[in-house]
């Protein structure tokens, strides 16, 4: 087949495989119930975001490692207005109420989104260090995850980028063990300062950092404040705790010494 033939054959709908995207939602329920579908679509949309997200976060630490400010710059302003969706599809969550949820939440039996192996692996790009993250998840993915958290978080690719400017990040920050998380620093926090101050433009890539920080922070928020309105103090699918798990996350800053130099500028 010619270049041409191929080019001819192709539709947006071979394209984007929107017959075999179609048949992906199958309602479990009884006739099924109505809001059921919507439960599906919001989830599948959610899990295709978590899928870009890991592919921008991946690209965005490529270019600060780099060096490269303006691709980085655009990368991450994608992220956090990937991040803003994220959290406007809860709206559309919460115009389902407690009785339409509960119509079909039998169905779901123990399957829930605590199992969601994409959003760990954003987590453990973000700079999360914990076994507790992935301890229920296949052995395969368990093996993933735990590859990603032995690399450069997001935050080690910042500190890359910060060094290459020539700001002297210290080399016990630099060169250690990824595989255990982070923990805030005085040094670094005066180094920050500094990049403030004297580099606007890394203090731009920074307060991009923030964003996201920010951002993540928001849909965690929304996210327990949706749930909490849907099953009020139930545990949750999958034998989780529900809203008193959710509400433990919040407030749990991901780039801790971005926050922590604010009160002294």
């Amino acid at each position: 087949m010619s270049e041409s033939d191929f080019d001819s054959a192709l539709t947006y709908s071979s394209y984007l495989a929107v017959d075999e995207l179609l048949k992906l939602q199958r309602p479990l329920s009884e006739g099924p119930e109505h809001d059921e579908m919507l439960f599906i679509v919001i989830h599948q949309s959610y899990e295709l975001w978590f899928k870009q997200l890991i592919h921008e976060f991946k690209a965005a630490q490529g270019a600060l490692e780099a060096g490269d400010t303006h691709r980085s710059l655009a990368l991450l302003g994608r992220i956090r207005t990937i991040m803003k969706v994220c959290v406007a599809q809860v709206d559309i969550l919460e115009t389902m109420t407690p009785l339409q949820f509960n119509s079909f939440r039998s169905y779901l039996s123990s399957s829930s989104g605590f199992q969601s192996a994409q959003f760990r692996k954003v987590e453990a790009i973000l700079g999360r260090r914990d076994s507790a993250m992935a301890g229920h998840l296949p052995t395969e993915v368990q093996a993933e995850i735990s590859e990603i958290a032995s690399r450069n978080s997001v935050w080690d690719s910042l500190l890359a980028y910060i060094s290459k400017r020539g700001h002297e990040i210290p080399a016990e920050v630099l060169d250690r063990d990824k595989s255990i998380a982070y923990v805030s620093n005085s040094a670094v926090q005066d180094i920050l300062l500094a990049v403030h101050r004297n580099d606007p433009e890394s203090a731009t890539v920074c307060e991009r950092l923030l964003d996201i920080d920010e951002g993540l922070q928001e849909w965690r928020y929304r996210h327990v404040k949706m749930v909490e309105r849907t099953i009020g103090a139930k545990m949750g699918t999958g034998g989780s705790s529900g809203v008193k798990y959710l509400a433990s996350t919040l407030f749990n800053p991901v780039f801790v010494d971005l926050w922590e130099i604010r009160s002294r500028f």
